[in-house]
């Protein structure tokens, strides 16, 4: 695994540009219908002197008061999720630690930009704000887009300078420089049942299923929480191949089933600049080299499952930075998800020969916990 950054390739795919042209048509309709810009600030991390800001901008006609009431109290269908306009090229101040930071929006309305700013470690609040005053140079703007250095520039949807004004919260996790563990966590079929792999049924999951209906993986929470009770302060991260649109439903699962909280890394299934979709390992492959550029300090406990990619990825990152990594933990799928998934019912995710850390496989968490227990990387359990 090639732990160096890459720079973006360089012009805009058809599809991407057929996307925007979409979302600015449905943009100006629902602006006309009363729709104002949002500004979602998802969880994120940082370190000594930088955070990684995470967000989004869409459109929507309620506040954040009125919506969080609303998840509340009724049942979400996964479909919903996926009804979303973003706002490309909105200007959004980011309020953290006492400062305001001005940062724009890609072409799918993302925010994603690594501020200084020191911080002590530990959890702080962030705020974006959207809102009057946000108004872009659709010159400029439109001069960006002919020059594309990467897919997160361009757009069709401006902010109209009489916006409402909108704030969205979240909360960063700012890791210390002292050596530490951390837990890196897949979500698919690892912490919730999925299946992603079956395309029918992925698709029944992400988009019709009703959200307090998905069932999380047996023993996964207390094995999280045995770690973060033996390690505390240290950080958990949530590596995924999902859609950022899925992000609150996912943080409300993880609430409710006693997980820990933390930043969730997902990905756009939108077009990108070279192609109509994205890679979903190509996603986890360069998070996990992101992270271990960002946080050299850290050693992570990998956890995912057998049923797509990450015993590979795992073994790939292993060879490559085996200092990076305390543990590996896959969870086995059953004989008749592996087979459904396309594989083999026996398939099973066999420790790699030459693996230079501690790797264990079982059904479940408890299994998972007890193997870990036993090579010394938990000790009550």
């Amino acid at each position: 695994m090639d732990l160096a950054a890459r720079p973006g390739e360089h012009g805009l795919h058809r599809a991407a540009r057929v996307e925007d042209a979409v979302k600015g048509v449905v943009g100006s309709g629902l602006r006309r219908r009363g729709y104002h810009a949002r500004a979602v600030a998802y969880p994120c991390y940082g370190g000594p002197g930088w955070v990684r800001v995470l967000g989004r901008v869409l459109l929507g006609r309620e506040d954040d008061a009125a919506e969080a009431e609303r998840d509340a109290v009724r049942s979400v269908r996964g479909w919903r999720n996926f009804l979303t306009v973003p706002v490309a090229g909105a200007d959004v101040t980011v309020h953290l630690a006492g400062r305001r930071l001005r940062l724009r929006t890609d072409r799918g309305g993302y925010l994603d930009e690594v501020v200084e700013v020191d911080l002590p470690p530990g959890v702080h609040p962030i705020t974006l704000t959207v809102g009057p005053g946000a108004e872009v140079d659709a010159g400029a703007l439109q001069a960006a887009a002919e020059r594309v250095d990467d897919d997160t520039e361009g757009g069709a949807e401006l902010v109209p300078e009489a916006a409402r004004e909108h704030r969205g919260t979240a909360r960063v996790v700012v890791v210390g420089p002292q050596p530490q563990l951390g837990l890196l966590s897949d979500i698919d079929d690892t912490v919730v049942v999925t299946r992603l792999p079956r395309p029918l049924l992925a698709a029944y999951n992400s988009f019709v299923l009703n959200e307090r209906a998905r069932v999380p993986v047996n023993g996964m929470a207390e094995m999280y929480q045995q770690f973060v009770a033996e390690n505390p302060g240290s950080p958990v991260l949530y590596l995924s191949t999902g859609a950022w649109n899925v992000a609150p439903t996912l943080t409300r699962f993880l609430r409710h089933n006693g997980y820990p909280e933390g930043p969730l890394l997902l990905t756009d299934w939108g077009p990108t600049n070279t192609g109509w979709f994205r890679d979903g390992s190509a996603h986890k492959r360069g998070t996990l080299a992101r992270l271990a550029r960002e946080l050299p300090q850290v050693t992570w406990l990998l956890v995912g499952d057998d049923g797509q990619h990450d015993p590979t990825l795992y073994a790939e990152f292993v060879a490559a930075a085996p200092e990076r990594v305390a543990g590996v933990a896959i969870r086995r799928l059953t004989p008749a998800e592996q087979l459904l998934a396309g594989g083999h019912p026996l398939t099973a995710a066999a420790a790699p020969r030459d693996s230079r850390v501690p790797w264990v496989t079982g059904d479940n968490g408890f299994e998972l916990m007890h193997r870990w227990h036993r090579a010394g990387l938990l000790h009550d359990a």
